[in-house]
């Protein structure tokens, strides 16, 4: 006859009211204790990641659309967007400009009288091969990429105002809501070297004619000229190091 063992196996940790009363007596090693297995945590899923800026601020607006479309009940996501796309019609709004345009006489009115109140408009009268209106318009052509919010125009002198004396030229008339703010007749008018500098520090004088778009009123004249003595300054200092380096090469 075959013979059979029965082993019983209580569950893990258990104990008998016996082994304890052994356990106590020394005759039994210690109870081990009872194995718990580390907690769960699941792997982090990319999508599961609260959305912050950082998240999507390289975003385009397509990619927003399409990411709006996904998860429509992110309430954040719909919020940056909102934001994201009032900053852009912002920029849009302020690189109106950003050039000089040329006008014709009939141009004049609707270019320049009857622009919008809040826009300052700088019109260079000049006339082709004469070297002086040449010289003033690469000025006014840097100072019209800088200051996008200010509108540049240019139109032959005589389309302008029949007539006008050639000696006159450059002419630069600033108009501001309708009416003429300033005017400034001959290159002489902007120093004895005509530089960006120079001519930006004539113009915002007595107003605010120059306006990049980030600021109105005297806080944007104010900042006009703090940055033109800034580069003033640094073309001057890069000017002297360079002639130093000069000196030192011979």
């Amino acid at each position: 006859m075959a013979d059979y063992h029965f082993v019983y196996k209580d569950v893990e940790g258990a104990s008998t009211q016996w082994d304890d009363i052994q356990r106590k007596l020394g005759n039994l090693p210690p109870k081990a204790p009872v194995f718990k297995p580390d907690p769960f945590t699941p792997a982090e899923d990319e999508d599961s990641r609260p959305k912050d800026k950082n998240w999507i601020d390289h975003k385009t607006e397509e990619e927003l659309e399409d990411l709006e479309d996904d998860l429509d009940d992110d309430r954040f996501l719909q919020e940056y967007r909102r934001k994201r796309l009032a900053e852009m019609k912002q920029v849009v709004k302020i690189a109106k400009f950003g050039s000089i345009i040329p006008i014709s006489g009939s141009d004049f009115v609707r270019e320049v009288s009857q622009a919008p109140s809040d826009v300052w408009v700088v019109v260079i009268l000049y006339k082709d091969g004469y070297p002086e209106c040449g010289v003033l318009m690469q000025c006014m052509e840097e100072l019209a990429t800088m200051y996008s919010a200010t509108k540049f125009v240019k139109i032959i002198s005589t389309d302008c105002i029949p007539n006008y004396p050639d000696q006159n030229l450059p002419t630069v008339l600033v108009y501001n809501n309708g009416a003429v703010k300033a005017n400034y007749a001959g290159l002489h008018t902007f120093g004895r070297r005509c530089t960006p500098e120079g001519v930006a520090l004539i113009l915002c004088q007595s107003d605010p004619v120059l306006n990049d778009g980030q600021t109105d009123g005297e806080a944007s004249r104010d900042a006009v000229l703090e940055g033109v003595r800034r580069r003033f300054i640094e073309k001057v200092v890069t000017q002297h190091e360079n002639d130093d380096d000069g000196s030192s090469s011979d």
